[in-house]
């Protein structure tokens, strides 16, 4: 009656799949993906992607790492990227480390541009790597649990590959 799941036989490749936070969500926590993430809401905490595009009412208050970055919203903090598109609707309060940058007439951008040979930028995350970090704040939380303190945190981990 029910079918087994099997990934190989799996229609739909979860990579081609955008991570999308809606313009009603806010999240506080980092964002860690192997796919591409778009924020039309409330991001506090650091974004590291293969590829972000902050919507025209998204909002991101964190460093954000990626090979592509695109900005029609607001963005505070550092930007890392291969690649950085900001478009006219765009507001960066925040450095900007980029290998090619395209800035949109009308961007606001309050901060320095420093291009960077795009092997210096940090390889993304594997699956792995973040498996591992979870493992790592799971034991924390014990940590701090047993010894009667209880650690509260709001943490978003979005792997789209």
């Amino acid at each position: 009656m029910f079918l087994k799941a099997n990934k190989a036989n799996h229609p739909r490749d979860l990579r081609n799949s955008p991570s999308i936070i809606g313009a009603d969500c806010a999240i506080t926590g980092d964002i860690l993906s192997q796919g591409e993430v778009h924020v039309d809401g409330r991001v506090n905490g650091d974004v590291r992607c293969e590829i972000l595009v902050v919507g025209t009412s998204g909002n991101i208050t964190g460093e954000i790492s990626a090979d592509l970055v695109r900005v029609l919203g607001n963005v505070t903090g550092q930007i890392k990227s291969r690649a950085v598109e900001l478009a006219q609707s765009a507001r960066v309060v925040g450095d900007i480390q980029h290998g090619t940058l395209s800035v949109e007439a009308g961007a606001f951008v309050e901060g320095r541009f420093n291009h960077m040979d795009t092997s210096a930028l940090k390889a993304l995350p594997t699956p792995e790597a973040v498996e591992k970090a979870d493992k790592a704040d799971s034991g924390a939380k014990a940590e701090a649990e047993a010894g009667g303190v209880l650690a509260l945190e709001a943490k978003a981990v979005a792997v789209g590959g």
